[in-house]
This record gives C-alpha cells, sequence and structure tokens, in this order.
C-alpha cells in the first residue's frame, strides 16, 4: 500500500477500487446469469473438441463444407442418442423408481434359488443350499431394516429426476456443439490468446495437453463406458433380466470409474444358467464376456498416447461431478478433473526442469 500511495495520489487510488469492484461485480453478475448454462456450456466444449477431428474429415469429404458437415454429425449424434442410449435411459430410470418404491413400502423380495441348480454337477448341490439360505436371511434383514431405508429411497427417486434433466441438458449440449464446429478455428485462437495472458512460454504446449486429454477421457472413457453399458443393456433387455435398465447404469458407473462392468455381468451370467436352456445361456455368456472384454481392445486404439490420470481421480470427478452438476456431470466431472490433473502435472514437471 506504501508504494501504490507512492505512485497513485488519494484520488488516483479511490479511483482504481471503484474499477475493482465494479470488475468484480460484473464478473460475478456475469458468472450469475450463466451459472445455470454452465454444465451445458461446458458439455458442449467436451463434445465439440472430442469430436473436431470426425467433423474435419467429414467437412473435406464434402468439399469444404463445414454447415453441412457439422449438421450431418449433430443428426447422426442425436440419433444415436434419442434411440438406442435414450431407451436405455428410460429403462435405467424406470428400475432406478421400481426400486425405490419397493424400498420405501417395505416390499423388495429377492428370487429364491431356481429348483433346476440342483441338476448341476459338483457344485450344484451346495449351490441351491447356499442361495437358499441367503435368500432367507437378506429377506429377513430387508424386512426389518425397510423402516430405515426410506429415506434412500428419496434420494433415489430424486436421481431419478436429475437423470431426466441431465438427458434433456445432454441433448441441447449435442446442438450447441454442432453450432461450434464450424467456429472451432476462431475458438482454438481465442484460447490461445487467453492462455498466452497467463502462461507465456507454455500457452501451445497446454492447449494441446488440454484437447489430447479431452479427447482421451471423451473417447476412451466416457465414450468406451457408454458403448459397453448399451451392449450390455441390450444383453439384459433380450435375456429378460429384471431391472435391465438400472444394471446397465451401474455397468456404465463401473466402466466410468476403470472398475469394468464384470461385477454386474458375471451374476447375470449365473443367473442366466439358471433360467435359461443350455444353447441360450451359451450364447449370451459369450456376448457378455466380449462386452467386458471390449474397453481393453478399444482403449488402445482411442486413446492413443495412453491416459496417465489416476483412477482416483477419474473416480473423485465422477462423484463430484454428479453432486455438482447432476447426472450430466457424471459425465464432465471426470474430464474436467482430469485436465486440471494433467495440466497441473505438466506445470510442475516443467517447473523442476527450468530449476
Amino acid at each position: 500500500m506504501r508504494t501504490l500511495r507512492q505512485l497513485l495520489p488519494a484520488e488516483g487510488i479511490i479511483q482504481l477500487v471503484i474499477r475493482l469492484g465494479l470488475l468484480a461485480l460484473l464478473i460475478f453478475w456475469t458468472f450469475l446469469i450463466i451459472q445455470p448454462f454452465v454444465p451445458i456450456l461446458t458439455w458442449s466444449a467436451v463434445l465439440a473438441v472430442a469430436f473436431y477431428p470426425a467433423f474435419s474429415w467429414v467437412a473435406k469429404r464434402l468439399g469444404g463444407r463445414p454447415r453441412l458437415a457439422a449438421a450431418i454429425l449433430t443428426l447422426v449424434t442425436l440419433g444415436i442418442i434419442i434411440g438406442p442410449v435414450a431407451w436405455l435411459g428410460v429403462s435405467a430410470v424406470e428400475g432406478i423408481r421400481d426400486l425405490a418404491s419397493q424400498i420405501g413400502t417395505g416390499d423388495l423380495v429377492l428370487q429364491a434359488a431356481p429348483e433346476r441348480i440342483k441338476d448341476w454337477p459338483v457344485i450344484g448341490p451346495q449351490l441351491y443350499d447356499l442361495w437358499n439360505q441367503a435368500y432367507t436371511n437378506v429377506r429377513a434383514i430387508l424386512r426389518e431394516a425397510a423402516p430405515y431405508l426410506k429415506p434412500l429411497a428419496g434420494m433415489m427417486l430424486s436421481f431419478a429426476g436429475d437423470a431426466g434433466l441431465g438427458t434433456l441438458q445432454f441433448l441441447l449440449s449435442v446442438f450447441v456443439a454442432g453450432f461450434l464446429f464450424p467456429y472451432g478455428p476462431q475458438l482454438v485462437a481465442a484460447v490461445r490468446s487467453f492462455l498466452f495472458r497467463i502462461v507465456p512460454e507454455q500457452s501451445e504446449h497446454f492447449l494441446e495437453l488440454a484437447g489430447a486429454t479431452i479427447r482421451a477421457v471423451s473417447q476412451g472413457v466416457i465414450g468406451v463406458a457408454i458403448l459397453q453399458s448399451l451392449l450390455a443393456g441390450i444383453g439384459f433387455k433380450l435375456a429378460g433380466v429384471p431391472s435391465a435398465g438400472l444394471l446397465a447404469f451401474v455397468a456404465l458407473l463401473l466402466s466410468i470409474v476403470q472398475i469394468g462392468p464384470f461385477l454386474v455381468l458375471l451374476p447375470v451370467i449365473i443367473w442366466i444358467w439358471t433360467a435359461k436352456d443350455v444353447t441360450t445361456a451359451l450364447l449370451l455368456t459369450a456376448f457378455f464376456i466380449a462386452v467386458g472384454l471390449l474397453d481393453n481392445i478399444l482403449k488402445p486404439l482411442v486413446m492413443g498416447r495412453g491416459l496417465t490420470t489416476p483412477t482416483l481421480v477419474i473416480l473423485i470427478g465422477v462423484i463430484g461431478g454428479t453432486l455438482a452438476h447432476g447426472i450430466i456431470g457424471l459425465f464432465i466431472g471426470p474430464i474436467i478433473l482430469s485436465v486440471a490433473w494433467e495440466l497441473a502435472a505438466a506445470w510442475i514437471r516443467i517447473e523442476r526442469a527450468t530449476a
């Protein structure tokens, strides 16, 4: 303050404080106005960065028509979302509501062991007895704990409502991303200029790193997880598995946090062998095993350089993004946090190298 008083007179200091206050008020007010649209704008930017290589390829094939390429890519994306993904999402919401209703009323029941398990060689009788014991004990425990689980039912219903709002936000994000595609070079130049003012020496490197991380996480983690859960949900529906949409949503969560969908697929495979004939069970088992191993094949092809972000960072991004922005934060959270992690790690490496 003493140095500031030496450089500026008293009136100059007052004017500077007023200007800074007005600037802070303007920034706060602007953020307050655009706050409801932050998830949509963020997801739109992620989609634009993730699909920009595909947009460039389509635009070149159409003879340099960016607007037509953006329209085609937007329609294709909407067709994928409105079709199978929306169907799977509606099934998941219905499954969550049914489960919440059963928990709230205390009518949650488990399936007893099928009689045909007894005929299985070696492990059949033991598995049948173990299943029946678990069925009896767990059912009694759930009946006693039903009154204490009613708050959980309310949370599940609230989450189901957020899922519908998140689906609408995602559809709007796809439309906004379609408008962003033709202006990609101008937007990149604006971001480059902004980064140059913050980190002049490393602005280009950080811009490339951020784009590569967004594409790696959105395609290699989120995209593969959506594909796995979608195929698993289709298999669940074809097999007649109860609460197929809800199980597919759980498989989506497990895939995003890098655990994998096998925690859901293995119980379903066991159920299929108890409820279906041998041929059907064998075909569905082969299909689910292929779905479970799909990420091991696609991730190296899609991610290229590989993802160095720790699994814990992605998990925190999933949980924090969902708490902050609802169902759409489930996808935005790990992407934003991964970008921040990669940029911070690169900054630390540069500082160490300089030192």
